[in-house]
C-alpha cells in the first residue's frame, strides 16, 4: 500500500484563507509563480526557476533558522494562491522582514492578500515577539504601496534606482509597521 503524502494542516487560520508550512508538493506552484513574466516584474526575479532551483529553496527554507515560509490557501476549495513568510527574522533586535507573493493573478484585489498580511503580521508580533516588520516594494508598484499603507505600512525611505529590472532602473520603497502601530489599527486577529 502507497501512502500519498498529504499537505500539512492549517496552522495560522483566517475567514477565508489559511496559512500552511510550505511542503514539497507545493514547488510546482512555485516554481510557475516565479517564471511569470508579471510576477517576475513585481519581485525582481531574473534568473530561470528549475524544478533543482525550486528544491533548493525548499531545502534552504527548511534549514533556515532566521525564515519561516507557509503557503497561502483558500479555505473554500484548499486551493494553494500564494505564499508569504517571515525572512532575516533578527531576534536581539526584535525585527524581521516580509514576503508575500499571490500567485494566481485571478485572487488579486480579493481581500485574500490583507487576510494573509494580517495572519502573518499577527504571528510577528503576538507569537514571535517581534517588534518591528519591514518590507521594500519596487516603487512603480504604486498598488502594492497603497496596499501596504492601508495595512498600517509607513514608507521610512528610499533606494533610488535600488531595483534593475528589463532594462530600466527603479527606486525601492522600504516601509515597516511597530508592533504598537498593528495593535492599534487591528488589534489580535482572530480565528
Amino acid at each position: 500500500m502507497t501512502l500519498t503524502p498529504q499537505p500539512s494542516s492549517p496552522f495560522l487560520i483566517g475567514p477565508r484563507v489559511y496559512l500552511r508550512p510550505l511542503e514539497r508538493e507545493d514547488l510546482p506552484h512555485l516554481r510557475r509563480w516565479a517564471n511569470d513574466p508579471d510576477l517576475r516584474r513585481l519581485t525582481g526575479e531574473v534568473f530561470p526557476t528549475s524544478a533543482a532551483a525550486a528544491d533548493a529553496f525548499f531545502e534552504r527554507v527548511q534549514q533556515d533558522r532566521d525564515r519561516v515560509w507557509f503557503v497561502i490557501v483558500l479555505r473554500e476549495n484548499d486551493r494553494v494562491i500564494g505564499e508569504c513568510g517571515l525572512l532575516r527574522m533578527f531576534t536581539p533586535w526584535r525585527t524581521t522582514d516580509l514576503s508575500i507573493i499571490l500567485g494566481e493573478k485571478e485572487t488579486w484585489h480579493a481581500g485574500y492578500g490583507r487576510e494573509a498580511i494580517l495572519l502573518l503580521l499577527d504571528y510577528a508580533f503576538g507569537y514571535l515577539g517581534f517588534h518591528r516588520v519591514s518590507i521594500g516594494v519596487v516603487g512603480f508598484n504604486e498598488a502594492a504601496l497603497r496596499f501596504y499603507e492601508k495595512i498600517g505600512f509607513q514608507r521610512e525611505g528610499i533606494q533610488r534606482e535600488g531595483y534593475y529590472y528589463d532594462h530600466h532602473f527603479s527606486d525601492f520603497v522600504m516601509l515597516s509597521i511597530l508592533e504598537d502601530e498593528f495593535r492599534s489599527l487591528h488589534g489580535r486577529q482572530e480565528e
